[in-house]
């Protein structure tokens, strides 16, 4: 259910779209409220450690896949143990990184989150932890610790013009 379902003139159409809604309540009115979307939230931080990230980057490229399949693009054996794979696909699971559907004996993942919201999650908190929320000394900070190349720099000058238009 969406908000958009809830705004009807026709209180009969109302009170359904309400009580479909009532049927989902598991003793929180709060979350019930956000699964419709009448209470914006913030976006969600993602943290996630190096193993997670890169079960996520194998997901988002490969759309789904079983634990083995994940396993060996990890690495295999060489990187990291077959079950270390699987109890952190459960993990992923129960923080709804990550879910799975049954195909005979297998458990064939996917990912939940968006490669954007998740590179978006971490770029603001290392900029807000790191640097305070200061763009112009992340900026600083890797214009003097990384070669930057002329073809680099012409981009960057045309997103600032393009950024100053939308001011």
């Amino acid at each position: 259910m969406k908000s958009s379902d809830f705004v009807s003139a026709d209180p009969i159409i109302l009170l359904s779209n309400l009580s479909a809604c009532v049927t989902n309540y598991h003793g929180s009115i709060t979350e019930v409220a956000t699964e419709i979307g009448l209470i914006m939230t913030k976006p969600k931080v993602h943290r996630l450690g190096d193993l997670q990230l890169r079960i996520l980057q194998t997901l988002w490229e490969r759309e789904e896949a079983p634990v083995g399949r994940v396993h060996e693009a990890l690495g295999g054996s060489a990187s990291y143990a077959y079950t270390t794979v699987a109890t952190m696909l459960r993990k992923m699971e129960a923080r709804r990184l990550v879910a799975h559907r049954e195909e005979g004996r297998s458990f064939i993942y996917r990912a939940l989150v968006a490669a954007e919201d998740v590179s978006r999650s971490v770029a603001d908190h290392l900029v807000n932890q790191l640097f305070e929320g200061r763009l112009t000394d992340v900026v600083s900070h890797l214009l003097t610790t990384r070669e930057v190349s002329r073809a680099e720099l012409s981009v960057l000058e045309k997103m600032i013009a393009e950024r100053k238009k939308k001011l």
